[in-house]
């Protein structure tokens, strides 16, 4: 308010935009499990997985392990709305936003970007946030240091004693009340 405003001329200035802007879908392709969440949270279903089945041998295993393998990861931005439900479903990591936004093209077929397209946006999104180091150490930090002290475990994930829940007694009040008369009032 007290700045005047001013017309930045892109392109042939750069915007200076803050790092976690929303530009392009990146997809690191080593974490995808072709588990399929955000091809079917996406409301615009503008996601199309393909993958197929190989079995892995484990050995000392009874039998061969099967695992997804990621045959086919396009996004149509042409449909997209960049809502970000996918970035936001997937548990394993795969998706994450660029902040890179020149992608424009003169066709609209060339919007459908595969995965290989995909996967080299992934040098330009920005590395997450440090942690702040006068804030809390994480339930995981809190846990290894607890252990690497020797000191108890909570939880029963941990070894420790099942918690027990005890209910709360209710207040007792006479034994036998007897139903307000007249003469009481």
């Amino acid at each position: 308010m007290t700045r005047r405003s001013g017309t930045q001329q892109y392109p042939d200035v750069e915007p200076d935009l803050p790092p976690r802007s929303r530009g392009v879908i990146a997809l690191l392709e080593e974490n995808c499990t072709v588990c399929m969440l955000c091809a079917r949270e996406c409301p615009d279903w503008c996601i199309y997985i393909d993958s197929h089945k190989e079995e892995v041998v484990v050995p000392g295993a009874a039998r061969a392990r099967q695992r997804n393998v990621l045959d086919k990861f396009d996004i149509d931005f042409s449909l997209c709305m960049y809502c970000g439900i996918c970035v936001e479903v997937c548990p394993f990591d795969a998706l994450y936003w660029s902040p890179e936004f020149e992608y424009a093209e003169y066709d609209i077929r060339d919007l459908l970007h595969d995965k290989d397209h995909l996967g080299q946006w992934m040098a330009t999104v920005p590395p997450p946030p440090a942690h702040d180091p006068n804030g809390e150490p994480s339930k995981e930090e809190a846990t290894a240091a607890r252990k690497a002290a020797g000191g108890p475990a909570t939880g029963r994930a941990a070894g420790g004693p099942a918690a027990t829940r005890v209910r709360p007694q209710r207040p007792t009040g006479p034994a036998d009340p007897s139903p307000p008369t007249n003469a009481d009032a």
